[in-house]
């Protein structure tokens, strides 16, 4: 059944309601269920994973089968033409199985809300591969996507960084990330009231998933911060902390480009191969641990809602595994002569 529907994504100013579309009602339907219930940056993450998904297919919802689901992985996993890049997390061409299955996700909510509606029968988009084998056990996943441990910068990365940095205003946000694990949003999402310099606690407002935390960050991220409010920071109508210093934006919020942006050249003055804002965070948390700080104190402090994610930073943390392996080896050993 080929559609002559062509999806296009479509923007829009808050104020005319749902900020995207794709131009197809039922899919549009479900956009605005999605911005009802989301923050902003899930809404734009569905609509361009519906948006691949629906260029790709080239169907109407209602004419999907698993067959195309299967299809568009395999387009998805295709190299980009000319692109032999292969990536060292998995060493493979085409987009991450990572990124596939977040779209598969996307897609699978669309048809889940479009059966609840009886406009399909049934969600197209496959669960799995096969029947589960038993009562505890799955089948084999649609898309199996790799475990990677993530990467931290050790101290002279981190010293380097820093010193590349240009702005006050810069210094503060990296050491909320480096000091305090704050994910990039939640440091462009602080505001004046959000932060008690007396008690070196900033409330986290907005968190991942609209989950908010107060937590504790080190004495000197309140003292460059107030470096930058007292010496930089322009005058704005803007609550929020970090602004823009100079341009035709001066004094609105700082992007998340913005952000990257800053990172980009910092990293490049450096000589620094990578240095993102999620590395910084995962150098903050890896670095609690690594001191003592307990898993449950460091799940707190990241924010996780299970304590699985947190569990990532054993792995990470230098001698951790070595020395519980040490010290087991030891009593084996002594048990045994």
């Amino acid at each position: 059944m080929t559609s002559s529907w062509t999806p296009c994504l479509v923007r829009s100013s808050m104020s005319e309601g749902c900020p995207v579309s794709l131009g197809h009602d039922l899919v549009d339907r479900y956009l605005r269920l999605v911005w009802a219930r989301a923050r902003p940056n899930t809404l734009l993450a569905v609509a361009f994973d519906l948006n691949v998904f629906f260029t790709v297919v080239a169907k109407e919802p209602v004419g999907v089968r698993p067959a195309d689901v299967f299809d568009f992985v395999e387009v998805q996993r295709r190299p980009r033409h000319g692109d032999n890049v292969v990536r060292l997390e998995d060493r493979e061409q085409g987009l991450s199985a990572r990124a596939i299955k977040r779209r598969l996700s996307s897609v699978s909510g669309l048809f889940d809300y479009l059966t609840a509606l009886d406009a399909v029968a049934k969600n197209p988009v496959p669960r799995g591969l096969g029947p589960a084998r038993g009562r505890h056990q799955r089948g084999l996943p649609l898309i199996r996507a790799p475990r990677t441990l993530p990467r931290v910068l050790n101290p002279g990365e981190v010293d380097a960084l820093v010193a590349a940095l240009r702005t006050r205003r810069d210094r503060a946000m990296v050491d909320a990330m480096l000091l305090g694990g704050l994910r990039r949003c939640e440091v462009l999402g602080l505001r004046m009231n959000d932060l008690n310099p007396g008690e070196h606690r900033a409330l986290v407002a907005e968190g991942k998933g609209g989950h908010q935390r107060i937590v504790p960050i080190s004495a000197r991220f309140f003292a460059t911060l107030a470096d930058y409010l007292d010496h930089e920071r322009p005058s704005s109508n803007s609550d929020r902390i970090f602004v823009v210093l100079k341009g035709p934006r001066r004094g609105r919020p700082l992007s998340a480009a913005g952000v990257d942006e800053i990172l980009d050249g910092a990293r490049r003055r450096a000589g620094l191969v990578h240095a993102s804002c999620h590395e910084l965070r995962h150098t903050c948390l890896t670095r609690l641990r690594e001191a003592g700080m307990a898993l449950e104190a460091v799940q707190a402090q990241a924010g996780h809602r299970s304590i699985e994610s947190t569990r990532l930073y054993l792995h990470l943390a230098n001698g951790w595994l070595d020395g519980e392996y040490q010290r087991t080896v030891a009593l084996i050993e002594g048990t045994s002569s």
